[in-house]
C-alpha cells in the first residue's frame, strides 16, 4: 500500500484511502490521460513540454479547463504533494486526470478532476543503464494511428499486455506494431534507432506516444541528426543503435533484439548531454 498522502483536486488525502466510487469515468470508460514526471530536488523536470503535452490532450479530448489551470498552478500542485510527502529529492510523479462522473458514453459536464500521486526514486534512474535491454516485438495487439494514438490515455491496455508477455518472455521491454506492421513505439518508452551519425524515431503519424524526451531530442541542438522516419523490424535489425526514452529514465540503451546485438556510444554521449541539460 502506498504511504504518504495523493492529492485529489488540490486537498490532500491519505494514499491509502479510496477517492472515487464506481462512476468514475474513468474507471468505466478510461476517459481521461495522465502525465508521468519527474522532480528533481524540488524541480519538475521538463515541465515546460509535460504541461504543453497535457493541455494538447485536453483540448483534443474536449475538456473544458478552467482557467485557473495554469503552469504555474500545474507545477505547484505537484510541488505541493512533494513537500508534503517529503519526496523533494528525486520522486516520480503521476498526474492523472478524468472527466466528471455521470453518463454513458456521453458525458454529463467535461470539467476536469485529478489526482496527483508520488512515489520516490532510486538514484539508479539518473544513470545509464549498465547491461544492454533485451527486446523483442509484442506480437498480439497492435496499436493504432489516429488522433488518439499518441495522448497517455487512461486506456492502457495495449501497453498492459505487452508488459505481462515481456516479463512471460524475459525481456526488459516489448516493442509494439502499428496496424501496418511497423514500429510504434515500446510498453514504457518511445523508439529511437541509430544509423550511421543518423537518429531515428517514429513520427507520431505511426502511431506512438508523443514522448516529452522524444520531444526534446527532436528540438534540441545535438551533435547528431534526430530525425522522424517510420522503422520496419528490419531496421531495428540493421541499426547500429536502439535505444529507449522516457520521462523517469530519460536514455536506456538496447543490448539485443532478436538475433541482435547492439552497443551505446550514441546512448552514452546522449545520457550526458540530457544529464547536463535538464537536471
Amino acid at each position: 500500500m502506498q504511504v504518504g498522502y495523493l492529492s485529489y483536486n488540490g486537498k490532500f488525502i491519505p494514499a491509502g484511502e479510496p477517492v472515487f466510487t464506481a462512476d468514475n469515468r474513468s474507471f468505466r470508460y478510461g476517459d481521461g490521460c495522465f502525465e508521468t514526471l519527474k522532480v528533481y530536488q524540488g524541480k519538475v523536470l521538463l515541465a515546460d513540454l509535460h504541461y504543453e503535452r497535457l493541455m494538447a490532450t485536453l483540448h483534443l479530448l474536449h475538456f473544458d479547463i478552467p482557467a485557473a489551470f495554469t503552469k504555474s498552478a500545474f507545477i505547484k500542485s505537484i510541488t505541493d504533494l512533494c513537500e508534503k510527502n517529503k519526496m523533494t529529492d528525486l520522486t516520480r510523479i503521476r498526474f492523472s486526470v478524468f472527466r466528471s462522473d455521470g453518463g454513458l458514453y456521453d458525458p454529463i459536464n467535461n470539467l476536469p478532476n485529478f489526482v496527483i500521486q508520488s512515489w520516490p526514486l532510486a538514484k539508479s534512474v539518473l544513470e545509464l543503464n549498465e547491461s544492454g535491454l533485451i527486446t523483442d516485438i509484442f506480437p498480439d495487439v497492435k496499436k493504432s494511428c489516429d488522433k488518439l494514438s499518441s495522448i497517455k490515455s487512461n486506456n492502457c491496455l495495449p501497453y498492459v499486455m505487452a508488459a505481462m508477455y515481456a516479463r512471460q518472455h524475459q525481456l526488459n521491454e516489448a516493442i509494439l506494431q502499428n496496424p501496418y506492421g511497423r514500429i510504434a513505439d515500446s510498453t514504457i518508452a518511445n523508439v529511437f534507432i541509430v544509423k550511421g551519425k543518423e537518429i531515428f524515431t517514429p513520427p507520431l503519424t505511426e502511431g506512438p506516444v508523443c514522448g516529452v524526451i522524444r520531444k526534446y531530442l527532436l528540438q534540441a541542438e545535438l551533435p547528431f541528426k534526430v530525425k522522424e522516419s517510420s522503422l520496419e523490424i528490419e531496421d531495428l535489425e540493421n541499426a547500429d543503435e536502439i535505444f529507449l526514452t522516457n520521462a523517469i529514465y530519460g536514455i536506456r540503451w538496447v543490448g539485443t533484439f532478436r538475433d541482435s546485438s547492439y552497443g551505446n556510444a550514441t546512448a552514452v554521449v546522449l545520457h550526458e548531454l540530457l544529464h547536463e541539460n535538464i537536471l
